[in-house]
């Protein structure tokens, strides 16, 4: 009996424990059922975390490369509406915008000094160079409703003189007519040289020159046409030498003036609007040479073909071209050279010459908070005379041009054999064929 009880007690245990296992088991089992989940949420939660943060990494990578590309789109602006003439190596205008500009007129300026050390005068290389003020201008450029007005006055130490003023319309597409002093359309366009001094094109009255007529202007996707008839030179009295523009004068023994002329340029541009683009084009024109003295009118005529490449950073210029005077000068005066004049100043030159142009620049990456612009370049030119015995006159100029703030520095070694204003040189016959050095810096500021 005894022993019946004692089993009966070890069954009843038995059944408890095998109670309990059967509830416990659900409770421990949800619990090991939970903390799983609970990592598996952890584990998403942290590569979400992870993969979130590395989407921020990229944008504020692309932030950083945004702000550089905005800084260096800056800089090109800056560049392009920095070079030439008064700012080196103009970009061509791109394409019409449907969006129209603010309407108005916006009048600026310039003041600049100027300071030079040459090597062919004993003066100023006792002096060590000379410094002074070189030129103060206003300008006035805009447009209102379709009405354009460009015009520029300047302020010498020894003269006074208009530099342009046209007025024109704009028909839309690209096409406008501009009336009064405006821009012979001929080979290089805007310079055909990087350096304050120019190149010999500017001195022979083929580049950079102005007259009084009218021209209608192409200029839509690659390509660029414009003709041009003008009357006479930019003042329209070829006996006043404080001009800008050289051109035929009457002065001397042989008084030409050119009349009535035909200009016309053609030019394409292959892969405009990219970074790599290249414009070839061709240049003509032909007029009059009315002689005071005769009252006969012989004429004139120039061609020329050139190339302006802009690859990234580089600019490479080349131009080729010829002109011909024929004049009807009176009996005994030679018809070998014609008298042309600017800058309260004249010089003859072969009337009948071939020219050459090469030119190199290169903007520098800049990185600095107020230098804008740091464009270097060498400019070669070269006139070749047919007359028989005359000296070929070469002009080289390297040299910087530096952008900082509203000012534009240009630095420049100027080296000319047998050019007039570097040596005792000579765009006629004769000359010096020595070379001969001028070191020139000018400052300007600009508004």
């Amino acid at each position: 009996m005894r022993r019946a009880n004692h089993l009966l007690g070890i069954t009843i245990v038995c059944l408890c424990l095998f109670a309990v296992g059967i509830v416990g088991a659900p409770a421990v089992a949800a619990e090991a059922g939970d903390a799983k989940t609970l990592r598996r949420e952890l584990d998403q939660l942290r590569h979400q975390v992870e993969a979130l943060q590395d989407r921020v990494d990229e944008v504020q990578a692309l932030k950083e490369r945004i702000r550089k590309l905005q800084s260096e789109l800056d800089r090109l602006r800056a560049a392009q509406a920095g070079q030439g003439g008064d700012v080196a190596a103009k970009e061509a205008a791109s394409e019409p915008k449907t969006k129209k500009k603010p309407q108005g007129v916006k009048f600026g300026g310039a003041l600049r000094f100027n300071y030079s050390w040459k090597d062919y005068s004993a003066g100023a290389k006792t002096r060590r160079g000379d410094a002074g003020l070189d030129i103060f201008r206003i300008n006035a450029d805009g447009k209102i409703d379709d009405i354009i007005v460009s015009a520029e006055y300047r302020f010498y130490p020894y003269m006074n003189t208009i530099h342009h003023g046209w007025i024109g319309y704009d028909f839309g597409g690209g096409n406008q007519i501009q009336g009064g002093i405006t821009k012979v359309p001929f080979g290089l366009l805007p310079y055909a040289s990087h350096n304050y001094w120019f190149g010999i094109p500017f001195y022979i009255g083929l580049a950079d020159n102005y007259d009084t007529g009218v021209k209608y202007v192409h200029d839509r996707g690659p390509w660029n046409a414009q003709l041009a008839f003008f009357k006479n030179g930019e003042l329209g009295d070829a006996t006043n030498l404080e001009r800008y523009s050289y051109d035929p004068v009457a002065v001397g023994a042989a008084r030409n003036e050119k009349t009535n002329t035909v200009s016309a340029r053609l030019a394409y541009t292959i892969g405009k609007g990219t970074q790599c683009h290249h414009e070839l084009g061709a240049s003509g024109q032909w007029g009059e040479l009315y002689n005071r003295d005769t009252n006969d009118t012989g004429h004139d005529w120039a061609a020329a073909g050139h190339l302006d490449s802009r690859c990234g950073r580089w600019n490479f210029q080349l131009e080729l071209g010829r002109y011909e005077y024929h004049p009807r000068n009176p009996a005994g005066v030679s018809d070998s050279t014609v008298t042309l004049g600017a800058y309260l100043g004249s010089f003859p030159i072969a009337a009948r010459a071939k020219f050459a142009v090469a030119n190199v620049a290169y903007v520098f990456p800049v990185n600095a908070p107020h230098i804008k612009q740091v464009t270097c370049y060498n400019d070669f030119s070269m006139l070749d005379k047919d007359e028989a015995g005359a000296a070929k006159s070469y002009l080289n100029t390297t040299g910087c041009g530096v952008g900082i703030g509203p000012t534009f520095t240009y630095i420049d070694i100027i080296r000319g054999k047998n050019m007039i204003y570097v040596g005792n040189g000579s765009l006629a016959g004769g000359g010096s064929n020595d070379w001969n050095t001028r070191v020139n810096i000018n400052i300007g500021y600009y508004w």
